[in-house]
């Protein structure tokens, strides 16, 4: 059976994807990221090559987008959740 995945955030950077992502892995969500390897291989931070879509199941949508919902409220800074 194939997967099918949704884009829940795009980010500029994978230094920020990895931090969004593993955010999300910690919390049982499955990710997988989409990007311009070019932006990597140059090391853009800014810009239309440094955008980073994360992905997940389809199943795990809804689920991953109140995890980013808390995290862009600020939720976790104090680190008690």
């Amino acid at each position: 059976m194939e997967k099918k995945f949704n884009v829940v955030a795009t980010v500029s950077g994978k230094l920020e994807a990895d931090i969004v992502s593993g955010m999300l892995e910690a919390q049982g969500i499955e990710t997988m990221l989409s990007y311009e390897a070019a932006g990597t291989a140059y090391g853009f931070g800014v810009g239309r090559l440094a955008r980073v879509e994360i992905l997940v199941r389809t199943e795990q949508t809804a689920e991953a987008e109140a995890i980013l919902e808390d995290y862009q409220t600020g939720k976790y800074i104090d680190g008690d959740d």
